[in-house]
């Protein structure tokens, strides 16, 4: 059977999971403990997004319901933040999602996305907290709108709006199933669109024919700056631009090409072949700032922070040789930034002096944490007189939203005070290797004994160009259910990694597999030798680049004894020609498959596939267009014909980003149970 109808096959059968195992497989037996720790996983209640208001008076968040499903609208005083209640635009009794919170300029009115109304629409709400006045719609969107953020006068709230869209905008959601001419029909283009603030008229204020990802207004309200490209969207955002256009929200006005400010494309920028996120506008208007660095996804940040002169001009490195991360910023005045980094696999937030930077670490603040606002990665929500409120979490602390000012941070939401982790304790290690510095965070066995030998698994993060910093775990795919069985879990930041600046991250070009597996091997000898651990029970797992990694592992060494695959890549040459997403591969091999395939076999699992004596499970969703499930069946037909103990389980109508729950479940127990079958924690 080719492919493409094995794809058909597998989207047909769209109500069920598909296992193809070498023989006909019963399901695995599963150990009690698992469902009992996914239920505990599932216990938190976890806030998602914060906004504190421009006169630092308010805090609202997002966070799920005590019950039912969808998300709900919290907000209180900053000076009292017992004195909480619920903002909806739901009627007595009913529940939606309602969330993506905004504060106006004057602090007055709280815009949010709601789809509680009588069609199940997504509209844009407003609401004014101080007057307790029920929520009214502003306007209903038909289609996906995402991002809302207010124009610095009041009069506009800008937001990313897909006309007649079938599907979150971005690779992760699940691909549409082809059909039409490939390319050329279906195409869903995100565009900034305006929405008056008084009268909720829509105007879509970006061109027709450029996909934009993320947008930043002017400080007079009269410009925006973007980063936009050509469609297909989830394709293009690694060659795309920085534009600045004139807002123009008459119905009847004729479009016209926006200003290209920055072309990292061209051979003649100082950021060539990068990518850039988190435009920013200057207060005074006369630039922008934004960070550029080697990205592998869309809102995995990180790099260095450039200006431009608004009107055009060659960006300057505001940030060079940090041996750290940034991945969020804003403007405090005309010459301070406030920046949030990932530094080692912690988190940084600290105050960047364009005319003094040697005075950075004066007003900083570094928490081993995952920090954020829900808006972005690691943003934080900052008010006029500089008091923030962000979300915290660790591998001990659940998350939380927390606010004030910068040194002076209180808890604000107590939803998980009660709730205690049922994994082992977390700590950071670190070893050289090659020249590198290298971070890593390890997990503890639950209960652990020094007396005792346990086994590992090394769990190695998506991207290449992300990072492991602390968080508390979902019920989904991590490290933390491993550990509650009583592993060890490894969680290596090898080179291409955030963390440890630019010149690491870009380590791993044209080389994949091979300096990052054996910064892995040094953390797996370090740890091996430093803690209780048995060498000859070792695994490894990973999910998009780690499923990848865990493939390519298994070719090139033995020392693993049990491996589970999620969303991996096995032939990179045939990958290139199947993803929805060929733009991103050429700043990491230096050229595309046609031009030089060598580079591309040299990295490709499939092609060491004599070596591997592994069991494998092989994990993926049947509509991924990041790492399609092809992939994945080729490496477990390879593994079949080799006689390596092997399963494929194909999931239907999941994406590269699992969204259905009991998909999440299975793919966690199944992992699980693969790994008590072949190197047991007892």
């Amino acid at each position: 059977m080719s492919f493409r109808k094995l794809a058909v096959f597998f989207t047909c059968l769209s109500c069920s999971v598909i296992v193809l195992a070498q023989a006909p497989a019963a399901a695995p037996q599963k150990d009690p403990r698992i469902g009992q720790i996914i239920t505990q996983l599932e216990a938190v209640r976890a806030p998602h997004q914060t906004a504190i208001s421009p006169d630092s008076k308010w805090v609202a968040w997002v966070v799920k319901p005590q019950e039912g499903r969808g998300s709900v609208i919290e907000v209180a005083p900053l000076d009292n933040p017992s004195a909480t209640y619920q903002i909806t635009a739901c009627p007595e009794g009913k529940q939606g999602d309602e969330n993506e919170i905004a504060w106006s300029p004057d602090s007055k009115k709280l815009a949010f996305f709601s789809d509680c109304n009588n069609e199940h629409q997504q509209g844009l709400y407003l609401a004014e907290p101080a007057a307790k006045a029920p929520a009214h719609r502003l306007t209903s969107f038909h289609g996906y709108a995402d991002s809302p953020q207010w124009s610095p006068d009041g009069k506009f709230i800008g937001l990313l709006y897909v006309e007649g869209a079938t599907r979150p905008s971005g690779a992760l959601a699940a691909m549409k199933p082809p059909a039409g001419v490939i390319g050329v029909e279906g195409l869903e283009i995100q565009r900034v669109a305006a929405v008056d603030t008084t009268s909720g008229n829509l105007q879509r204020v970006t061109p027709s024919n450029l996909h934009v990802y993320e947008f930043n207004w002017s400080p007079d309200s009269k410009k925006l700056a973007y980063v936009a490209a050509p469609p297909p969207g989830e394709n293009n955002w690694w060659v795309a631009k920085l534009y600045t256009d004139v807002v123009d929200v008459r119905p009847d006005h004729i479009e016209e090409q926006p200003k290209v400010v920055v072309d990292p494309t061209s051979g003649h920028s100082p950021i060539f072949g990068l990518q850039i996120a988190v435009p920013r506008w200057s207060p005074d208007g006369s630039q922008i700032a934004f960070i550029s660095g080697l990205m592998s996804d869309q809102g995995s940040t990180g790099g260095d922070i450039y200006l431009v002169p608004s009107s055009g001009g060659e960006p300057k490195d505001v940030t060079p040789g940090r041996k750290a991360s940034p991945a969020w910023f804003l403007w405090i005045d005309d010459h301070t930034l406030g920046i949030a980094e990932i530094a080692g696999g912690s988190a940084h937030l600290f105050g960047h002096d364009l005319n003094s930077p040697e005075n950075d670490d004066e007003n900083s603040l570094t928490l081993a944490e995952g920090v954020g606002s829900g808006q972005q990665m690691m943003s934080v929500s900052v008010a006029d007189d500089k008091q923030i409120a962000l979300i915290r979490s660790s591998f001990s602390n659940p998350p939380e939203v927390w606010a004030g000012k910068l040194h002076d941070l209180k808890q604000i939401t107590h939803y998980n005070d009660n709730l205690k982790p049922v994994w082992g304790k977390a700590e950071s290690v670190s070893w050289q290797n090659e020249g590198f510095d290298v971070q890593g965070w390890l997990l503890y066995p639950t209960n652990y004994d020094p007396a005792k030998k346990y086994p590992l698994i090394v769990m190695v993060h998506g991207g290449p160009s992300a990072a492991v910093t602390p968080h508390w775990p979902g019920a989904g795919f991590g490290g933390a259910p491993f550990s509650a069985l009583g592993y060890f879990v490894l969680m290596p930041n090898p080179r291409g990694s955030y963390g440890q600046g630019e010149k690491f991250t870009q380590a791993n070009r044209k080389d994949f597999g091979y300096g990052d597996l054996r910064d892995i091997l040094a953390g797996v000898d370090t740890v091996t030798k430093k803690y209780s651990i048995d060498p000859e029970r070792v695994g490894i797992t990973g999910w998009s680049y780690g499923g990848f990694m865990t493939m390519f592992a298994v070719t090139q060494t033995n020392r693993f004894h049990a491996a589970v695959s999620g969303a991996g890549i096995a032939n990179w040459q045939s990958y290139y020609g199947e993803n929805s997403i060929d733009q991103w591969m050429i700043p990491f091999f230096g050229a595309s498959v046609y031009d030089d395939p060598a580079v591309y076999a040299k990295s490709s699992a499939i092609d060491f596939i004599h070596k591997v004596k592994t069991p494998t499970l092989v994990v993926v969703g049947d509509r991924d267009g990041e790492c399609p499930m092809p992939q994945s069946f080729e490496f477990w037909h390879a593994l079949r014909d080799q006689h390596v103990p092997t399963e494929l389980v194909v999931y239907p109508s999941e994406g590269h980003h699992f969204v259905s729950r009991d998909h999440q479940r299975d793919v966690l127990e199944r992992a699980l149970s693969w790994f008590e079958k072949y190197m047991p924690a007892q």
